[in-house]
């Protein structure tokens, strides 16, 4: 009976594909090894992830790249900022009297800076919105050579053509307030032209032929009173 079992029992084993260990414990059964594409999934996943870590860098570089070109230009504009300015007298200051009708009347020393290089002429305008007739002209002038850095005293750039001011004569005409403080701008342009007006043209007449051809604006203010 006991060898009947035994035979049974092998024959089952090895219907079932398992095996009895040395001890005569319970079957061993024999698992075959699943094949899953875990691994390749997990090469392909992390692959990936490279992939978009790469492009991801790539665009991170690009937009400081492109923060940085803007800094550069904002930079480079501030640098470049044109500007008029004068040795005599600060901006808000007050002008010295020799530089108006009780002194020697002629125009103080002024200096361009920054003119753009495109420019093809620069014109100036002096004069006093606090007149009581209305804005007073002192001075205007166009078709100075855009490499002017200085305006002398009492000098007019080589070159340069005078207009007509308020008193009706084509020169530098200098504070000369009837009574308080006056404002005086001295406006300087830049122009990407040189332009055509006759010595008989007048303030109005140069801000109509300046207009769409303005490449830089700057202006300084100064004081005088009697």
């Amino acid at each position: 009976m006991e060898r009947r079992n035994n035979t049974a029992l092998k024959t089952r084993g090895k219907t079932a594909g398992a095996s009895l260990p040395p001890s005569g414990g319970p079957p061993a059964v024999k698992v075959e090894k699943a094949k899953t594409p875990w691994g390749r999934t997990l090469a392909t996943f992390l692959l990936f992830l490279v992939l978009v870590s790469a492009s991801a860098v790539k665009s991170i570089a690009a937009h400081i790249m492109e923060a940085s070109n803007m800094a550069q230009t904002v930079i480079k504009n501030k640098k470049t900022k044109m500007e008029i300015k004068s040795p005599s007298f600060e901006a808000n200051g007050f002008i010295p009297g020799e530089f108006s009708c009780k002194g020697r009347d002629t125009n103080p020393p002024l200096v361009l800076e920054n003119v753009p290089e495109e420019a093809k002429s620069l014109a100036l305008i002096i004069d006093d919105p606090d007149a009581p007739a209305g804005t007073w002209v002192h001075w205007v002038m166009w078709n100075i050579q855009p490499g002017t850095e200085k305006i002398e005293a009492g000098a007019v750039p080589h070159g340069a053509v005078q207009g007509v001011n308020s008193w009706g004569k084509n020169v530098y005409g200098g504070p000369c307030p009837p009574s308080g403080t006056h404002h005086y701008h001295f406006k300087l342009y830049a122009l990407d032209t040189k332009l055509s007006l006759g010595p008989g043209s007048g303030k109005r007449e140069l801000e109509d032929a300046m207009k769409g051809h303005i490449l830089a604006h700057s202006e300084i203010m100064g004081l005088f009173r009697k």
